[in-house]
């Protein structure tokens, strides 16, 4: 198998970037990178406390700067992109133009069940929405960032989306 160099999963808040991500690098064997965690590890400080301390659009500046990194770095690697990252700053072009970039397309009713079951207070863009409009916001943000995910090399759609599908995928179309 030769080298996939990089890929991108991108996707709604709670369409499972991070679950499939981890299983995917294993699955190709390369490493697995959360673009969130890289942040709050350069940054020294939660998501939640970035927007807090600095706000949204510090937050979305450093994003793009992590993102950056990863574009230009010469390593293969899977990152879990953050639900925004594609929206700002030509990150999805750069995305695009580094690697292969995934969009898991999740139904909103799917991410509604998944994001009420964690704490809301670790999604700062959810953190002070009503549970019970929390499938409403789901569905505008989706709405206002389709156009960005729509531009992935790959769409993988449904609930039920698999690390299995995936591979194959990626195999078939000579990225594996």
């Amino acid at each position: 198998m030769k080298s996939l160099n990089k890929i991108f999963l991108i996707g709604l808040p709670g369409s499972g970037k991070t679950t499939l991500g981890k299983e995917l690098a294993k699955a190709l064997h390369i490493p697995f990178f959360d673009l969130d965690a890289e942040i709050e590890r350069t940054q020294v400080m939660t998501i939640p406390e970035i927007f807090k301390q600095k706000g949204e659009d510090y937050f979305r500046q450093q994003e793009s700067s992590v993102l950056k990194e990863f574009c230009s770095s010469t390593e293969s690697f899977v990152l879990a992109t953050g639900g925004g990252a594609p929206c700002f700053f030509d990150n999805m072009k750069s995305i695009n133009q580094a690697g292969t970039s995934i969009f898991l397309d999740v139904p909103a009713k799917e991410i509604t069940r998944r994001i009420k079951s964690q704490q809301l207070g670790k999604r700062p863009l959810f953190a002070n929405t009503p549970r019970e409009a929390l499938k409403d916001q789901i569905e505008f943000m989706r709405s206002s960032r389709i156009s960005f995910y729509r531009q992935a090399h790959f769409v993988f759609s449904g609930a039920d989306i698999t690390v299995k599908g995936i591979v194959e995928k990626v195999k078939t179309e000579n990225l594996g």
